[in-house]
C-alpha cells in the first residue's frame, strides 16, 4: 500500500467526530488561549537556565493546582521537576513540558537584533512555548475528560534542563514513566510536521585540567599550563574525527582557560559533546576521549579528571502514532496570521538570508516522512520507556534556526504563541484518539514492543550519577 493510501485509510478511521460545545476538544483548547500566551510570555521573561527554573516550574504548578491537578513535586531528586495528574482509571496519557532557557543569547521580541541589556539567557529553543502549550493541552484534556465522562488520567510531566542537563533521563531512570500508557511530546519549530524523527544519542562531559601557576615570562619553567592540557586534548580529538563513522558528531567549548596571559593557568576546563545515531557507538567513542585527555595531561605535566554531565538515548518513533498525529495536524484549520504578524515576520525573514522560505498567510502541514535528525533530546529516553508521539508546529518564521536570536524573538511574540495553540490542539486531538480507540492503543503498543526488541532493558548513558543541579551555575 502506498503512503498516500495509508494516510487516506487513516483519515477514514481517525476522522474527528462531532462534539457538543462543552465536549469539543478544539473549543477546550481555544478557551485556554489567554492562559497560553500569558504563561508563555512570563516564562520567556524569566529565561531561567536548566535546574534553576524555580519561577517557571512554580508558575506551571500554580496553574495546574487551580484546575484540580494533584502534584508530586521535586521528583527524581530534581527540585524543579514535577508530575501533575487528574482523572481516574486508564488509559494514562502523559504530556511533556519543558521550560529551560539557553545561556549566552538573549533578544527582545523585536524583529531586528535587539539584545536585552543585563540578560544573560533566552528562550532560543522555545521551551517557554513548550511548557505553556503542554499546560494548556493538559488542562483542556482534563476538561474534556470531565465533560464526556471518559475514563482515563491526564498527566503533565514538568521536565527541567533539557538543554544539556537530561532532566527527563533522570525522571525515566526513576521509573516515573513506567505506569503511563502513552506520552505526547511537541516542540517549537518553523514548520508543522509529525514526521517519524530519530535523534542522535548524546553524551557530554567536562574535562578539568590542573597544573601549576607561575609568571609566564619571569619563571615559565616553574609553570605547568592547564590550558596546554586542554589544547593538547582538543588537538588529539580533532585528529580522531578522521577515524570515526560518518554519523559521529563531536563538538566542544573551552569553558575556562585562564584569566591573564602573563599567568600560567593552573586550571582549565573543556566541555565536550559526542553524538551518534547508535547509543553503543557513543559508548565506544567515549573512552577514546578519556584516553586523549589522559595523554594530554601526561604530555603537558598536568592532571586531569572528568565528569559526565548528560546523556540521551536516540528517540524511538512509533509510526502508527506519528501517522495518527499527521492526520490530526491535517484536520486542524490552517495556522493563519494577522497583517501585523506577517509584517513582523517579514522583517525577521530579511535577517535569514535570500534562501529563506517565502512567507505565507497560512502555514501548511508537511507530508509525513521518516527522518533522522542530527540533534539530540532527552525525549529519547522517555520514548524508550513508553510509546511516545511527537509533533512540531510553526512557532518561528520559516527558515529560522533553533538556538538563534530570531527564535528568541518569535518565542516572545504572538507569532510564537499562535503556533503554540496549534500544538495544543493537535495534542488534544491525539489524546482523544488514544482514549477512545483501543485498536490504535493495541497496535501502537505492539509496534513499540517490537521496536525495542525482546528482553529489552533500559540503560541510560548517565550511569548512576545524580542530577547535575549546578551545571549551569
Amino acid at each position: 500500500m502506498t503512503l498516500k493510501a495509508i494516510l487516506a485509510a487513516g483519515a477514514a478511521v481517525l476522522a474527528a467526530p462531532t462534539f457538543a460545545q462543552d465536549a469539543d476538544p478544539i473549543a477546550q483548547v481555544e478557551a485556554q488561549e489567554e492562559r497560553t500566551e500569558r504563561v508563555a510570555r512570563q516564562i520567556w521573561e524569566f529565561a531561567e537556565l536548566g535546574y534553576l527554573e524555580t519561577q517557571s516550574s512554580g508558575l506551571l504548578v500554580d496553574e495546574l493546582q487551580k484546575e484540580g491537578f494533584s502534584i508530586r513535586s521535586s521528583v527524581a531528586d530534581i527540585p524543579t521537576a514535577f508530575v501533575a495528574e487528574w482523572g481516574e482509571g486508564g488509559p494514562v496519557i502523559g504530556l511533556l513540558a519543558e521550560f529551560d532557557a539557553l545561556p549566552g543569547i538573549n533578544q527582545s521580541a523585536s524583529p531586528t537584533r535587539d539584545p536585552v541589556e543585563g540578560k544573560h539567557a533566552g528562550h532560543a529553543c522555545g521551551h517557554n512555548l513548550f511548557g505553556a502549550g503542554s499546560l494548556s493541552a493538559a488542562i483542556a484534556i482534563r476538561n474534556w475528560l470531565e465533560a464526556t465522562g471518559t475514563p482515563g488520567r491526564v498527566r503533565l510531566y514538568g521536565t527541567p534542563a533539557e538543554e544539556g542537563g537530561s532532566g527527563k533521563v533522570y525522571m525515566a531512570r526513576a521509573g516515573l514513566f513506567d505506569d503511563a500508557d502513552f506520552v505526547i511530546d511537541w516542540h517549537p519549530a518553523d514548520r508543522n510536521s509529525a514526521a517519524s524523527r530519530m535523534s542522535l544519542a548524546n553524551r557530554s562531559g567536562k574535562f578539568r585540567f590542573r597544573g601549576i601557576s607561575a609568571h609566564a615570562a619571569g619563571a615559565p619553567e616553574r609553570g605547568r599550563s592547564a590550558l596546554d592540557g586542554v589544547e593538547a586534548m582538543n588537538m588529539m580529538v580533532n585528529m580522531m574525527r578522521e577515524h570515526t563513522t560518518m554519523d559521529t558528531r563531536i563538538h566542544y567549548v573551552i569553558t575556562s582557560g585562564g584569566s591573564a596571559p602573563n599567568v600560567v593557568p593552573d586550571f582549565a576546563e573543556v566541555f565536550y559533546y559526542v553524538r551518534h545515531s547508535d547509543a553503543d557507538e557513543v559508548r565506544a567513542l567515549w573512552p577514546r576521549l578519556e584516553a586523549a585527555a589522559e595523554g594530554a595531561a601526561m604530555g603537558t605535566g598536568t592532571e586531569v579528571d572528568w565528569e559526565i554531565i548528560h546523556g540521551n538515548n536516540p528517540t524511538l518513533p512509533v509510526e502508527s502514532l506519528q501517522l495518527m498525529m499527521t492526520e490530526k495536524l491535517n484536520a486542524l484549520e490552517p495556522l493563519e496570521y494577522t497583517a501585523e504578524e506577517l509584517e513582523w515576520a517579514a522583517t525577521i525573514r530579511e535577517s535569514l538570508g535570500d534562501d529563506a522560505p517565502e512567507l505565507s498567510a497560512a502555514q501548511s502541514v508537511e507530508e509525513y516522512a521518516v527522518l533522522t535528525g542530527y540533534g539530540s533530546t532527552d525525549v529519547g529516553d522517555v520514548s524508550r520507556a513508553v510509546p511516545t508521539v511527537s509533533v512540531r508546529t510553526a512557532t518561528w518564521v520559516p527558515g529560522t534556526a533553533a538556538h538563534s536570536w530570531q527564535a528568541v524573538a518569535a518565542s516572545g511574540h504572538s507569532y510564537g504563541a499562535k503556533g503554540t495553540q496549534h500544538a495544543a490542539k493537535a495534542m488534544i486531538l491525539a489524546a482523544v484518539e488514544l482514549y477512545t480507540n483501543p485498536d490504535l492503543r493495541e497496535r501502537a503498543t505492539a509496534e513499540f514492543n517490537e521496536a525495542r526488541g525482546e528482553g529489552y532493558v533500559y540503560e541510560s548513558l548517565l550511569g548512576d550519577r545524580k542530577p547535575p543541579l549546578d551545571y549551569r551555575r
